[in-house]
């Protein structure tokens, strides 16, 4: 063999390795890219970018998105300068008269608190109830309006995120298990007195609990909430799982509908389809 011929195989054999690199590099970077998913409303489309920091909550909504769960819901809860609300499988016939919040798949999603994502004005986040675990409920999901934020506002939501958190460590320390018990077996049978006296006790008592780490709002943070706004006393405590990169408009747009005394619009604004869009 030459060594010309030589030399053309090694150059023939870099090229190769070179262009397996170069594809595997590409197939990686479509693999890790975050999925963009439309909700098509009554008031226009809305894109959302789910986050890979969250793969459980992510995983779960593209789920949602292909079974078209989602497909025919009402924004049943929405607050101007809050949030809006949507994911109740029950409201897809739901009458005007209706009360809604409560319908969803029969599992929850495992919490999912990322210290890089917080509730600046629109991202995605988990709905859920007051269950011990903080996890997430299956369907239901709110998109955040919020409003500007000055400093003695962000001290006053600092103030209620530690109290949240206070509260959910004294739930789930030992030493309080069986008042905590109580308080949800009162909550199943439906006895409202019993579950509203031991639910004070518990509130009265994690006032005085210091057995848990607080939590600081980040500089990063203010400041996006000191510019674009948000909600954040619900930081640490609820789900943050994507954000909307096309249609905030129409966030803005559904946040300032006219709604009744339980924050359900007058004239119902639906999510017509759900759609996965290519990468």
């Amino acid at each position: 063999m030459t060594t010309t011929h030589r030399f053309l195989i090694l150059v023939t054999s870099l090229l190769s390795i070179i262009s397996c690199k170069q594809q595997t590099t590409s197939e990686d970077q479509i693999k890790n890219s975050p999925t963009q998913i439309q909700l098509n409303t009554t008031k226009g489309n809305i894109v959302v970018e789910l986050y890979n920091q969250t793969p459980k909550h992510r995983d779960n909504f593209i789920k949602l998105a292909k079974d078209s769960t989602l497909n025919g819901v009402l924004f049943h809860r929405v607050i101007k300068d809050f949030m809006i609300q949507s994911g109740d499988i029950k409201s897809k016939a739901a009458k005007p008269q209706d009360t809604l919040g409560e319908g969803e798949l029969p599992y929850r999603v495992s919490a999912e608190f990322h210290p890089d994502l917080f509730h600046k004005k629109g991202v995605l986040a988990a709905a859920r109830d007051g269950n011990l675990e903080r996890a997430s409920s299956s369907t239901q999901f709110y998109i955040v309006q919020g409003k500007i934020q000055n400093d003695s506002l962000l001290q006053l939501n600092e103030d209620r995120i530690n109290g949240w958190l206070r509260e959910h460590k004294f739930k789930n320390s030992f030493k309080h298990k069986d008042l905590v018990n109580a308080l949800q077996q009162a909550e199943i049978v439906g006895d409202q007195t019993l579950y509203k006296k031991l639910n004070d006790s518990i509130i009265k008592l994690a006032k005085e609990f210091e057995d848990f780490e607080r939590y600081t709002i980040p500089k990063e943070h203010r400041k996006v909430y000191k510019t674009i706004g948000g909600t954040p006393h619900l930081d640490q405590n609820y789900t943050v799982f994507g954000e909307v990169v096309s249609g905030l408009n129409i966030v803005d747009s559904i946040a300032n509908a006219a709604t009744n005394n339980l924050d359900r619009p007058l004239t119902d604004i639906r999510i017509k389809s759900v759609k996965i869009l290519e990468q």
